[in-house]
């Protein structure tokens, strides 16, 4: 598994100068060559040229909770978080990776609970990328993954609760929302983590009997509370 290293790069106002200078000099160069008519001082400012050209693509700017993975030629050489203007080696590849908290809801789900009601459900996952190497490089999309391990999480977690309670301290989805929302966080701590990935918070936002048999449950639940 791939682990994150956090790199120190260069800074990068510092190599602004130096590009700048490196670009004048080539243009006088150049200049000098062309009209004394020698090819020498020409070629020379060329290759300068060139020189300051392929230095300007190290060049990277980093914003707060953003992040650059680098590679070099398929291999990892560390990420970039600290927010300001860098620069590292030109051919190095530089993957942004925001580390911005971000939230989705899931599609409503059709599920059986325990008692092998089909009920509806749905929840809202707030998170993170905490490790940026491994949502990188272990996962081939995060955002999809995330999205695909939260729905199977929520579907678990259903069908191993009741949708009501029917015995004194039975836990059921419909009356214990804050011991449901623990399980349900700690399920996707366990699936997010070799992904990069901190839960926030987690919390179902819809709960409902399937269309279906939703009368006949409603009908029940009246009866019961007549006796």
């Amino acid at each position: 598994m791939t682990r994150e290293i956090v790199r120190r790069a260069q800074p990068g106002i510092p190599f602004i100068g130096v590009v700048l200078l490196v670009l004048l000099g080539a243009g006088w160069l150049f200049y000098s060559g062309a009209r004394a008519h020698a090819g020498l001082p020409a070629a020379i400012g060329v290759a300068l040229l060139v020189v300051a050209s392929i230095a300007m693509g190290g060049f990277v700017s980093i914003e707060p909770n953003d992040a650059r993975v680098l590679t070099l030629f398929g291999d990892y050489k560390g990420s970039l978080k600290q927010p300001g203007l860098w620069w590292v080696n030109p051919f190095m590849q530089k993957k942004k990776v925001t580390q911005r908290v971000r939230n989705f809801e899931t599609t409503k789900l059709k599920v059986n609970d325990k008692n092998s009601n089909p009920i509806e459900i749905a929840a809202i996952v707030v998170w993170r990328i905490v490790d940026t190497a491994e949502a990188t490089f272990e996962v081939e999309n995060v955002e999809h993954y995330v999205k695909v391990q939260g729905e199977a999480a929520l579907r678990a977690l259903a069908s191993h609760y009741p949708y009501d309670a029917h015995a004194p301290g039975e836990v059921a989805l419909a009356t214990h929302q804050e011991e449901v929302s623990h399980e349900l966080m700690q399920e996707l701590i366990a699936r997010f983590a070799k992904a990069g990935v901190e839960v926030l918070e987690s919390r179902v936002s819809h709960l409902a009997y399937a269309p279906e048999i939703a009368a006949v449950m409603l009908q029940r639940q009246q009866a019961a509370a007549v006796v």
